[in-house]
């Protein structure tokens, strides 16, 4: 059977389930084709399980909307936080020079990358909304290396399932599948409306994710890990954000 046909069969099954005999025999489906969430559990957990599986399934590939140059928010909102740590002002007063992106787990050939050799690749840049939860949104062009272009070079392990990468900040991180990890439109941000990426807007360094809620783009990211399972990180949510009352997939 074909990928697309097979896919089908699936959206067909879990949606017929979802409509005739409720929630739970959806999420059992969702189990067994391996489309539940790290966040299934709770009150909410047979709702973020159907939002999970039937987006997976029907928008893996998508694209979010890309924009002409002329819809660049003028000035992009950089959003209000508080003041940064000792370890990122260190790395400020030295312009950066020092920053690292260290990526280890489920990869063959485990690295730590200057904010130079991350300019070394291949660099893409999209005009991309990003939209927070808490209702604002900006448009900004966003320059970078493509995620999968890393994780190519590093080899990524065929077991692997998630990306967990976390901020300079102290308890701030998130995770992603592999299927927004390898999404071309995920970036490695380092640049921004033709210059370099703004601290008030996450830089030196920050992921961009423009298929999900601005939370998921995590901003002064220092590390990742690849892996194939979210249990042993944090309360095995996810993500940080589960653990403050949001949902772990936050696809647009």
């Amino acid at each position: 059977m074909s990928n697309l046909s097979r896919r089908k069969l699936i959206i067909t099954g879990v949606t017929a389930a979802a409509g005739v005999a409720g929630l739970g025999v959806a999420a059992r489906m969702a189990q067994k084709f391996g489309l539940v969430p790290p966040d299934h559990g709770g009150i909410y957990g047979l709702g973020e399980t159907l939002t999970y599986a039937s987006q997976r399934l029907l928008t893996k590939h998508s694209l979010a909307r890309e924009f002409p140059r002329s819809y660049i928010s003028k000035p992009p909102l950089a959003n209000e936080m508080a003041p940064l740590n000792d370890a990122y002002k260190r790395l400020q007063a030295g312009g950066f020079a020092d920053w690292r992106l260290s990526v280890d787990g489920m990869v063959d050939r485990p690295a730590s990358f200057s904010l130079a050799q991350l300019k070394t690749y291949p660099s893409r840049s999209q005009i991309t909304m990003i939209q927070c939860e808490e209702g604002w949104s900006y448009i900004a062009e966003w320059i970078g290396v493509p995620l999968s272009h890393v994780l190519n070079v590093m080899g990524v392990h065929p077991q692997a399932r998630y990306v967990a990468y976390f901020s300079i900040e102290p308890g701030w991180w998130e995770s992603i599948d592999m299927a927004d990890a390898l999404h071309p439109q995920t970036f490695l941000a380092y640049g921004m409306n033709g210059g370099e990426l703004p601290v008030g807007n996450g830089g030196p360094l920050r992921l961009r994710l423009p298929r999900q809620l601005g939370y998921k783009s995590v901003k002064f990211i220092t590390h990742m890990t690849v892996t194939d399972s979210l249990e042993k990180f944090g309360k095995g949510l996810g993500s940080a954000a589960p653990e403050s009352g949001y949902a772990w997939y936050a696809g647009i």
